[in-house]
């Protein structure tokens, strides 16, 4: 199945030559373990939806394997999923790249 990754041009590092190195924020556990909404009285609680000391994990993005990424769409246009073809819409970061 073709997958397409948009890619706006802020986020291209192109320093990184594998995405195995792309840090990874780990944003706070409670986002993903925990919810809050009002009581039929109106009242705003905040319960916990895993068990009482469930790890939970936040990642804020993942990285998705370049083998399985089709092509990639920028505010430039459309290109294969490699460097080759982003440096064809980015001409100018040849030489940073």
């Amino acid at each position: 199945m073709p997958f397409y990754a948009g890619v706006p041009y802020p986020s291209i590092d192109w320093t990184i030559e594998d995405g195995r190195t792309i840090p990874i924020e780990e944003r706070d556990a409670h986002e993903v373990s925990r919810l809050s909404g009002r009581t039929a009285t109106g009242e705003v609680v905040t319960i916990d939806v895993l068990p009482e000391g469930s790890p939970a994990a936040n990642p804020a993005f993942d990285v998705t394997p370049a083998r399985l990424v089709t092509a990639l769409f920028t505010e430039r246009g459309v290109c294969a999923a490699s460097e080759a073809g982003l440096l064809s819409l980015y001409p100018e970061q040849a030489k940073a790249a």
